[in-house]
């Protein structure tokens, strides 16, 4: 049998067999583990140099305590500070080099800081000075050690295929895609394994049209089952036609987009290949919420959302026993909609209808609406029937502000007729949203009515800010009091 034939039939086993050899590496780990080596090196050097300086002069050595606070504050300012500028960040950590230049202007600043504080607050008598000196001049030593030896370390992993960018793809022409070596993608991406997606290269017109949508719709499953946040194109700036096909399938995805410089481009301007520098690419779509802000928005959104669920406990168990007393039925109604990234999920409502419509036609509550319940009016006027949403938003699946969410069979219509509904999905679904508090509530029975909607709501995607959301709960609070809209 040949060694070829060996390695057909047993491919796992040589997959595992490299697998093996790998040193293993999660990017969203890399951040978390480079700014935790640091503050180490900084607290370690801070009590060292403490003691080193208590043993060199022939003092006694003093407690510590005050040594790892100044050390813990000034991890906090170096860590704060370089984590601003990417320095943690894949691609940028995983570059040849060290940062020789960024480590000691950071350092050194923080290090007058810190000066200018103790100052301040009256605190340097505890700490001798002889000892932060020391400690001034140790750290910067340690800390380009530090990035020196965990550079050759992550530069072994991407050598290894160790460190695998599923938050990232790259999609274009297979010609582009074959032009990128190892270095232009650690460049860009901190990695060389990197999921691809090669668009057709059929030459018939219709049959690439079919391959490509295959393909995206390919990329939007890997896009959502990997939370994936940037897509990297790499496509002929001269076929124009191809572009504007992948920036209109690109509107379902929350995700960056850049466009490279193509090889004619790179020819022109004479790029040449290093990993040491940075690709400029154009932003043909960009991310709607950056990792900190989710971070803000989350948060509020678990605070108010539990808060009010505690406070309104006894209303909610108030409400079910009316539904339950008024007509039969469950008391909470389920519904599939549309939540961020374009994902399925069951919204919560309490019923208010006699109907559980939750199939391809779903028809719109009107005014004096028979299939409305007695109680279900009064509830639909309060809006108390969208209270089991805040279970939503403690899981995630909806958050307090954002663009309300449809069914699923009206969703449908709507990305029919609408060509940007699509960026609603950029976030997550709100209990009440800029739309619902700008007179857009209720019912759309016409398309002028959705196309104001939907305005509204990617003016918010486009403008967010905590201020906003908060500045709309308030006026929520107003507009559930007029009713209007409310049937």
């Amino acid at each position: 049998m040949s060694i070829g034939s060996d390695l057909r039939e047993e491919p796992h086993k040589v997959g595992q067999a490299q697998d093996s050899k790998r040193t293993l590496w999660s990017p969203d780990l890399v951040p978390y583990l480079l700014s935790t080596l640091d503050a180490l090196v900084i607290i370690l050097s801070c009590v060292g140099g403490g003691i080193g300086y208590h043993v060199v002069a022939g003092t006694p050595i003093p407690n510590l305590l005050p040594c790892c606070a100044v050390g813990l504050m000034a991890s906090f300012i170096y860590i704060l500070r370089m984590s601003g500028i990417g320095y943690y960040d894949l691609p940028d950590s995983a570059k040849p080099g060290v940062e020789i230049a960024q480590i000691l202007v950071c350092w050194f600043s923080t290090g007058i800081l810190l000066a200018f504080f103790a100052f301040l607050l009256k605190i340097g008598g505890n700490y001798s000075r002889g000892a932060f000196v020391t400690f001034y001049f140790v750290v910067p030593v340690g800390l380009l050690a530090a990035r020196k030896s965990i550079k050759a370390k992550l530069a072994l992993a991407v050598t290894r295929g160790g460190i695998s960018r599923l938050d990232a793809v790259l999609v274009g022409d297979h010609r582009e895609l074959a032009a990128l070596g190892p270095r232009d993608r650690l460049a860009l991406f901190g990695a060389t394994d990197v999921k691809e997606f090669r668009l057709s290269g059929d030459l018939d017109p219709g049959e690439r049209l079919v391959a490509d949508k295959n393909i995206f719709g390919a990329l939007g499953d890997f896009v959502r089952s990997n939370n994936c946040r940037e897509v990297l194109l790499v496509l002929p700036w001269s076929d124009d036609a191809r572009i504007d096909f992948v920036r209109e399938h690109l509107k379902d995805l929350p995700v960056s987009a850049r466009l490279l410089p193509d090889l004619h481009v790179r020819s022109l301007s004479n790029f040449v290949s290093s990993a040491r520098q940075r690709v400029l690419a154009v932003e043909v779509q960009r991310a709607p919420l950056s990792a900190a802000e989710r971070f803000v928005k989350r948060s509020m959104d678990v605070l108010v959302a539990g808060v009010a669920l505690s406070l309104m406990f006894p209303i909610l168990i108030l409400t079910g026993i009316a539904i339950k007393l008024d007509s039969e039925g469950p008391v909470i109604f389920r519904q599939r909609r549309k939540g961020f990234n374009g994902k399925e999920f069951v919204m919560l409502k309490f019923r208010t209808m006699k109907v559980q419509e939750d199939g391809p036609v779903v028809i719109q509550a009107t005014r004096e609406d028979p299939r409305v319940t007695s109680i279900g009016r009064f509830l639909r006027g309060a809006s108390i029937d969208e209270l089991p949403q805040l279970f939503n938003v403690l899981k995630g699946e909806m958050s307090l502000i954002g663009p309300r969410p449809h069914a699923l069979a009206h969703d449908s219509y709507f990305e029919e007729i609408l060509e940007n509904y699509a960026f609603r999905h950029h976030v997550k679904p709100g209990l009440t949203g800029w739309a619902q508090c700008n007179g857009s509530r209720g019912a759309t029975p016409t398309v002028e009515d959705i196309v104001e909607r939907v305005k509204l709501d990617l003016w918010y995607v486009n403008n967010w800010s905590l201020w906003l959301d908060i500045q709309i709960m308030i006026k929520t609070f107003f507009e559930v009091a007029r009713k209007r809209n409310a049937y």
